[in-house]
């Protein structure tokens, strides 16, 4: 066996990257522990830099790999311990980027690299890198504990779809970790209490990462009727759900209704469910489903296991690479220990879901449509024809104009959604009916546009462009379209 590295040198690169950032991070943290708190007793936040590499090593890499990997794997436990103190700890991953050492390569060597990149065809330039640390540091949604790996998300998704398994289940449980599975649940359900604000800063992200976790149907939407229901079976799978151990998704919507939900033909009888549900989100997954039903003629929610005898999926993928299912309920038995709500607080609760499902899907469309034309803006200023940038014929200057413009105009209707569903306003729905409106004109405006823009690359699977257009239309399509909302808008 060939000597690859020598132990003096593992042991160098392993003092310098990760022993030298847990000094450097101790001293820190020593002084930040005496700073004035804020009125959130936040008093600051640490920054380490990891590389791509502790996830993604390379043939040479095995020392500098396991010392960027110990950066990644304290992250957590430090976060964890100085949260008591008011300071939050988050690492950065990055790939490729322009440094005096990578500029000093043989050209040759360098430009191997920059062909090993997808999109943009260039390392990544420090001042990104900064703006990265810059955002972290006041975004309070990237809490203690955060992992935000630059350069490879993209990859990671498409590994995800390709594998039809609908979510990897590491970045799951990192979600449970984080406590971003708690986040809109109550403090008595051993939540964080928050609202739609903080859904919807978090799906705007979403959006901007083309995140495939399903996050909306177990957190979201299944989240959201279980709080609805002072059910003790409630509260338990609740906390499964917050500490990721279950899956649960809402079966509620059947073929043929129209987009009328309430308009269901699943029923029970003499304690034995029956019927169809169609477009389950996550169905495949779901360890339970929240199933909306009728008793005789009283709508009742019922939470059923995905394994009892008569449940079956069909399962399948949505044009973006979502798991879906149509699930089958014949003669199962279900008892009164299963309702989780009934009569008009069943149909109250998915009225709520509905609202709150529609304005986070609208919230990571805004986040794609932000991407897309930023991603196509950059993708102009590399883009030569003609011996010059493609962005500065005016033509393309228009077209890239309107897509900032719809973008602005759909993130403002959000705005002003999220802030009358949080205060419970009674023209909230219509609101959001406006909005899903709204968001199907402008998602597809600008995910066409980008395509357009980008040319043959843009329908690529290797590019994210393509794939931003994908999701827009699921969207619109999801709890209604845009012609459905716009007809409900007018009818509120």
């Amino acid at each position: 066996v060939p000597v690859i590295i020598g132990k003096d040198g593992v042991e160098k690169i392993i003092n310098v990257n990760l022993v030298g950032t847990f000094n450097v991070l101790k001293l820190v943290a020593e002084k930040m522990i005496e700073n004035q708190p804020d009125d959130d007793n936040f008093r600051g936040v640490i920054i380490n830099t990891a590389s791509i590499a502790a996830f993604d090593g390379q043939i040479g890499q095995a020392a500098y790999s396991a010392s960027k990997g110990g950066i990644v794997s304290l992250t957590l436990p430090l976060a964890r311990e100085f949260a008591r103190y008011g300071v939050r700890v988050c690492t950065i991953a990055p790939g490729l980027f322009e440094t005096p050492m990578m500029s000093g390569l043989p050209e040759k060597a360098y430009q191997a690299l920059v062909d090993s990149t997808l999109f943009p065809k260039r390392l990544g330039h420090p001042k990104e890198f900064a703006k990265l640390v810059a955002n972290s540091k006041v975004h309070v949604i990237k809490n203690c504990g955060h992992m935000i790996v630059l350069e490879k998300a993209f990859e990671m998704r498409e590994k995800i779809v390709e594998s039809n398994y609908g979510h990897n289940p590491e970045t799951w449980k990192q979600f449970a970790d984080l406590g971003w599975l708690a986040v809109p649940f109550s403090e008595e359900n051993g939540g964080f209490n928050f609202g739609p604000i903080e859904l919807a800063v978090i799906f705007e992200e979403f959006g901007k990462a083309l995140v495939a976790e399903p996050y909306l149907a177990n957190v979201v939407m299944s989240g959201s009727v279980l709080e609805s229901s002072s059910n003790e079976l409630a509260k338990q799978t609740i906390s499964q759900i917050i500490d990721g151990t279950t899956q649960v998704s809402v079966a509620f919507s059947e073929a043929n209704n129209g987009y009328n939900f309430h308009d269901i033909e699943t029923s029970v009888d003499d304690g034995k469910l029956n019927g169809v549900k169609t477009v389950v989100l996550n169905a495949s997954f779901a360890n339970s489903f929240l199933v909306y039903a009728r008793n005789g003629d009283k709508p009742v929610i019922y939470l059923v296991d995905a394994k009892a005898a008569g449940v079956s999926v069909n399962s399948f993928s949505t044009v973006d690479g979502q798991n879906c299912g149509d699930v089958t309920f014949e003669n199962v038995d279900v008892g009164e220990s299963l309702i989780i709500s009934h009569e008009n607080d069943a149909s109250q609760a998915i009225n709520a879901m509905l609202d709150l499902a529609n304005l986070c899907i609208c919230a990571e469309a805004v986040g794609g449509m932000t991407a897309s034309y930023l991603k196509t803006v950059q993708y102009t200023k590399e883009r030569e024809q003609f011996g010059q940038p493609i962005s500065n014929f005016q033509v393309l200057q228009h077209k890239m104009v309107d897509m900032f413009i719809e973008a602005e105009v759909s993130k403002s209707l959000l705005f002003k959604a999220m802030l009358q569903l949080d205060g419970k306003d009674d023209e909230a729905s219509k609101t959001i009916s406006g909005l899903k409106a709204q968001i199907g004109k402008s998602s597809r405006q600008v995910g066409q546009a980008a395509v357009q823009l980008h040319g043959g690359m843009g329908v690529s699977d290797e590019m994210s462009i393509g794939h931003y257009l994908k999701r827009f239309t699921v969207i619109d399509a999801l709890f209604g379209n845009r012609n459905y909302h716009l007809n409900n808008f007018s009818n509120l």
